[in-house]
């Protein structure tokens, strides 16, 4: 076997000259792009030797500058390293010295085996080819059309039931709504009641708009009936805000006998439930939602960002009547005039083919399988969703945890970016689905875990 038999490349001799004769630019550059296209399918691996310039020029029909400034190009990119007389050859990643890993955001993880890029092209061209595209681009009903909000009452079928769609509204993400929702069912100043521990984007609309938090006391078992109704009553407080399946941040999920007992005191004490329940479908067997069980009496609020994708912006309201309908609509046209039309006729299109179903399949096995990685990493209970909640041990408080993960290129959110009133937890929320894939996931946890082994206290001072 000659050298230049022996340099052929993996990725197939004839897919260099297509790559020469594809595409625009300059040809050393289509060469780079090519290889850096080729390193990123996995048809060139590291470690595997690539033709020599020579012979790739003589195949290509180039001059050899252009192989040679191709391949510098490469080299620049850190695609490929020569290896002196034994050839060139594709080049390990590079690693950076302290490469941040995002355990903050509570995102979907990506699906294994789906091809995101290939949805989306696939669901905009047929969204394309239902739609006049002049129509997409203009101002469209706020609230979501006729089809729109139909979709939108399929995607709560599992958790309500049969819905009408004129009880649905679509909105541009959950924040949106629960601004809109503020805006539609208290007035400045009022007071809303919460769990000591909530998701952070409530108490911001909140403090935006006027409004006041005021937590209420909790149990293992979520908020507590008796506090409920002595805050109803001491804040005249007529709206409640609960997440009651999953909870973000502590993935504590209340039972369907507490539920009851929340719906019984909001009725007496003349209080609407926001319920919050972007996690429902992750529960194995959850408890029915508040809305299911008294639909009269709360506003529900389910979000795409949490089970197939943040970038849709597209979030489902199902209301208790047509009047609470409207109120929210003329709330939500303060600030936002519509939802974007062109993501709302994705997630439509997604849902009526099954397709978001087959998403959401994906991210939940992936959830899943993060979350094994997480209790055999961290030696926590393996959940469902796509957070932890993790209390600390006694020497390390969130704020410093928090911190000091920072410093090894981690990042996690402490329980103070969650806490209402006085602190009562000491924990982290770790998000699971931002990061890449599952190694790089564990790689981040086997680092936390050493971090959260790290006793300060029991640490002496060394004086020099």
């Amino acid at each position: 076997m000659t050298h230049d038999q022996a340099t052929e490349s993996p990725a197939g001799i004839q897919a260099w000259a297509t790559a020469m004769q594809a595409g625009s630019g300059p040809r050393y550059l289509r060469l780079a792009d090519f290889i850096e296209e080729a390193v990123a399918h996995g048809a060139l691996r590291p470690g595997e030797r690539v033709p020599a310039q020579r012979s790739l020029a003589t195949l290509l029909g180039v001059d050899l500058t252009t192989v040679t400034r191709g391949f510098n190009e490469a080299r620049r990119r850190g695609l490929i390293e020569a290896r002196g007389p034994l050839g060139t050859f594709i080049a390990a990643p590079r690693a950076e010295l302290l490469q941040r890993v995002d355990l903050s955001m509570n995102i979907p993880p990506p699906p294994v085996g789906l091809e995101m890029d290939a949805l989306l092209r696939e669901g905009t061209s047929r969204v394309l080819l239902r739609s006049d595209a002049d129509l997409l681009m203009t101002y469209h009903v706020g609230g979501g059309g006729r089809t729109d909000c139909e979709a939108g009452a399929k995607w709560l079928q599992p958790m309500l039931g049969e819905v009408a769609p004129e009880r649905v509204a679509v909105c541009p993400g959950a924040q949106a709504a629960l601004a809109a929702l503020i805006l539609a069912f208290t007035r400045p100043g009022e007071t809303i009641l919460t769990e000591p521990l909530l998701y952070p984007g409530l108490p911001h609309a909140a403090a935006q708009l006027g409004r006041r938090i005021e937590p209420v006391a909790a149990d293992a078992y979520g908020m507590r009936p008796d506090a409920l109704e002595a805050a109803c009553r001491e804040h005249a407080a007529r709206l409640v805000y609960l997440n009651p399946t999953l909870q973000n941040p502590t993935t504590a999920t209340m039972p369907e006998a507490r539920r009851l007992e929340i719906l019984r005191v909001a009725e007496r004490c003349g209080a609407r439930i926001v319920e919050d329940d972007p996690y429902w479908r992750f529960v194995p067997d959850a408890p029915p939602p508040l809305a299911r069980l008294a639909p009269a009496q709360v506003c529900y609020l389910a979000t795409l960002s949490k089970t197939l994708s943040p970038g849709l912006r597209t979030a489902y309201l199902a209301l208790p009547d047509r009047v609470a309908h409207a109120q929210l609509l003329a709330a939500l046209r303060a600030f936002s005039l519509m939802a974007a039309p062109l993501t709302n006729a994705l997630a439509t299109h997604w849902i009526e083919e099954g397709v978001a179903e087959q998403i959401f399949a994906g991210v939940k096995a992936e959830a899943r399988e993060r979350q094994r990685i997480a209790s055999h990493t961290l030696g926590s209970t393996a959940g469902a969703g796509i957070h932890v909640w993790y209390t600390l041990p006694r020497y390390w408080h969130a704020r410093d945890l928090a911190a000091a993960a920072s410093n090894e290129g981690l990042a996690v959110a402490p329980s103070t970016a969650f806490q209402q009133g006085p602190e009562t937890a000491n924990a982290i929320r770790i998000s699971l689905g931002a990061t890449g894939g599952r190694e790089q996931l564990q790689a981040a946890l086997r680092k936390l875990s050493a971090l959260l082994a790290n006793d300060r206290s029991a640490q002496t001072q060394v004086i020099v």
